[in-house]
């Protein structure tokens, strides 16, 4: 039973997998660093210092029963917006890296193979057929 799991973790296509899952982790990672702390301080100086995490639409405000304090019911719609960013963001850059992996890929297939020249033989061949047809 563990070589037939080793063999099937060991497969290329469960390796490759485990390998696109961790780079698009990390991947993941640094797109929510670039909404986060790049993009969102710029709309947030555009809309003049508003942060969009910070936005939400309050359902039930947090009231104090016995002593508790119980949560206000809100729609987070700023977070919303933050992640609405991060998948724009994330789907324009794979879209870049697959646009520049087809245009690689086109590039190898309209790459003309050179035609094989031709063998001497199959050349004086053709010269004795030719002269051949004119003999007759």
């Amino acid at each position: 039973m563990f070589k037939e799991f080793r063999e099937f973790a060991m497969r290329g296509n469960v390796v490759d997998l485990a390998v696109g899952v961790i780079i698009g982790a990390a991947f993941g990672a640094i797109v929510t660093s670039l909404v986060n702390d790049i993009i969102m301080p710029i709309v947030g100086l555009a809309t003049g210092g508003m942060d969009f995490s910070d936005l939400v639409y309050t359902l039930k405000p947090a009231t104090v029963a016995d002593g508790k304090e119980i949560a206000a019911v809100t729609i987070n719609y700023g977070k919303f917006i933050n992640y609405l960013l991060t998948f724009l963001i994330v789907a324009f850059a794979m879209f870049l890296v697959v646009k520049g992996m087809n245009s690689l890929k086109r590039k190898e297939e309209a790459a003309p193979e050179p035609t094989p020249e031709t063998p001497p033989q199959e050349k004086l061949l053709a010269e004795i057929r030719d002269l051949l047809a004119k003999r007759a």
